[in-house]
């Protein structure tokens, strides 16, 4: 019965010579936002604010910073990776283009000579032959919408790689600073530390002292040394982060990273916008709708399978035994025809392939809506990292404040004997721990800053709506060129 039913409905479409493309057309699918964000009426955040798409130069103000995030874009091997994609993607979509025209368009000649029993026969052809599937059930067109949607993600998957490059260009030159910082710190006390072993072994000399003493400063000494190449080998190491992502070897970026430097301080407030507003501006979320549009095409093409296919051609061309006549009226051949292909026997798979294309949208579209609610997530879990850790950098602060006093108090004295020099040990201790933690909070405060930025998809922006193919390097394009002429017109 439902054979039949296909069948009239082939005949119908035959009778009326119209097209139409099967299958469900796709509409957007509608997912749920939250209203406003949690920390919405915290100081340190601008609810209403809109994403800047340069947010790192808002945020920061660094020119160090801002010459690295130019410098990763322009020279990044993954983001190219990301580019390329595109342009195989923009080729799969004209090669889906291509499909609705004459699928055989071919121009052929042959000479043949035969000699039998002392009798010599020639044969000469020319001709050219056309054959086009009609696409009556809109087979091409689905192909050529999930090639466009396909197009669609990989532009949004490029403007995905955007935004993680810059966020990781940021959060790895905070971190580079954070390092820096805590070497500075160490080093420092290293110095405070040094004095007071002098302090203890002066007042040993003079008899005013035990060895005790001596032992207790030269141990927190080397303690607080051990610490400088740890720090040393995350330095270097968060620097040859740095070169990978701009696409350099790290002996190159070493030169550009010799300076030392502060953390930069942060923008207290962070414009946040609305939650609905994740659904445009972060390119994961629209790569996932996109991945939906594709998939919902591939259904309409699974359907078409289920119906005859529908060809017409022709060909046209000359026969002649001697060159002479090949081109003569004497010597014309042509014909034309037209039939259609029913894969009849084969309905059981073809109607699981539908059921198959079915069930993967329907996977994509729960993937969608994770994909949202993820990003929601990831938003509001970046915003209370950045309140806190701003928190926390108040609190530590009035902790260093109280431990270089206490440091102070403690050594002087100690220097008149009113306090013995375990006293001065702890204090300096301290002190140390208290400017280290600090040191880490304040880079954790910026980083996080870096984080909120991420999750909110900001930095793709700057792409001013450009072709990511037009992004690529003028080298590279050139190469290309090169290695095959069919790229002029297409890489300009």
């Amino acid at each position: 019965m439902r054979r039949s039913s296909h069948f009239r409905a082939a005949l119908l479409a035959l009778m009326l010579g119209g097209c139409t493309a099967l299958g469900p057309d796709y509409e957007t699918q509608p997912v749920s936002t939250q209203d406003e964000w949690t920390e919405a009426e915290n100081p340190l955040v601008d609810a209403e604010g809109a994403l800047d798409p340069r947010w790192w130069q808002l945020a920061f103000a660094d020119p160090v910073l801002d010459e690295l995030v130019e410098r990763a874009l322009q020279n990044n091997l993954t983001l190219r990776s990301a580019g390329l994609r595109v342009l195989q993607s923009e080729q799969q979509l004209a090669i889906a283009i291509g499909n609705q025209y004459p699928q055989q368009q071919q121009i052929s000649a042959s000479a043949q000579r035969e000699q039998e029993k002392g009798s010599r026969v020639n044969d000469y052809n020319v001709g050219f032959n056309l054959a086009w599937e009609v696409d009556f059930w809109g087979r091409f067109q689905r192909q050529i919408e999930s090639a466009s949607a396909a197009l669609d993600t990989s532009v949004a998957n490029y403007d995905e790689a955007m935004v993680s490059l810059v966020a990781q260009v940021a959060q790895s030159y905070l971190l580079l600073r954070t390092f820096q910082d805590r070497l500075t710190i160490a080093r420092e006390n290293i110095k405070l530390q040094e004095e007071s072993l002098r302090i203890a072994q002066a007042k040993l000399d003079a008899g005013d002292a035990s060895e005790l003493d001596v032992d207790q400063a030269t141990s927190l000494l080397y303690s607080t040394r051990a610490t400088v190449p740890a720090l040393e080998i995350s330095l270097q190491q968060t620097k040859n982060a740095l070169a990978l992502l701009l696409g350099e070897s790290p002996q190159d970026f070493n030169k550009l990273a010799e300076n030392m430097g502060v953390i930069p301080t942060s923008t207290p407030a962070v414009a946040l916008g609305m939650p609905q507003d994740l659904i445009r501006q972060r390119p994961d979320v629209r790569a996932a709708e996109r991945q939906l549009a594709a998939q919902s095409a591939q259904i309409g093409f699974a359907v078409t399978e289920l119906y005859p296919s529908f060809s017409i051609g022709g060909s046209i061309g000359s026969n002649a035994m001697e060159t002479d006549d090949l081109f003569s009226n004497e010597g014309e051949v042509w014909n034309i025809f037209g039939g259609f292909q029913w894969n009849v026997l084969n309905y059981g798979r073809l109607q699981s392939n539908v059921r198959l294309q079915d069930a993967r949208f329907q996977q994509l579209l729960v993937d969608y809506q994770f994909t949202v609610l993820q990003a929601q997530v990831d938003v509001e879990n970046s915003i209370v990292a950045y309140i806190k850790t701003h928190q926390q950098v108040k609190e530590y602060r009035r902790a260093e404040t109280a431990a270089q006093l206490a440091v102070d108090i403690s050594t002087a004295q100690y220097q008149d004997g009113l306090v013995d020099f375990n006293t001065v040990i702890t204090n300096l201790n301290a002190l140390a721990t208290q400017q280290d933690v600090l040191a880490s909070s304040r880079g954790a405060v910026a980083t996080n800053l870096v984080q909120v930025y991420r999750s909110l998809g900001g930095g793709w922006q700057i792409r001013d709506n450009r072709d990511p193919v037009d992004l690529l390097p003028a080298e590279m394009k050139e190469a290309m060129k090169q290695r095959t002429k069919y790229w002029e017109g297409v890489l300009d």
